[in-house]
């Protein structure tokens, strides 16, 4: 399933897994990929994979963040627009 992410300046997202195995790619900003007890820096044009049951989360800096996800079935979570990102 693919979906077109946004997250906004300074925008963090919450911890969280689901069984979807998941790739990512930004097209424009930069983020930090958090990956259970690791964090990856990730650049524009970076993929990177998180596998399922994974908990997982993303922080971006001050130009916000526009990247494509795939998800290796439906996730349900991403059925509904804004959910899974949080506040900034």
């Amino acid at each position: 399933m693919p979906s077109v992410v946004t997250i906004a300046p300074n925008g963090e997202g919450t911890l969280h897994s689901h069984p979807e195995e998941q790739w990512g790619v930004p097209w424009e900003g930069c983020a930090i990929r958090i990956q259970g007890n690791e964090e990856i820096a990730v650049a524009k044009f970076d993929c990177r994979r998180t596998p399922g049951c994974a908990l997982d989360s993303i922080r971006v800096g001050p130009e916000g963040c526009q990247a494509l996800e795939i998800f290796g079935s439906s996730c349900a979570a991403y059925r509904a627009a804004g959910r899974d990102f949080g506040t900034t």
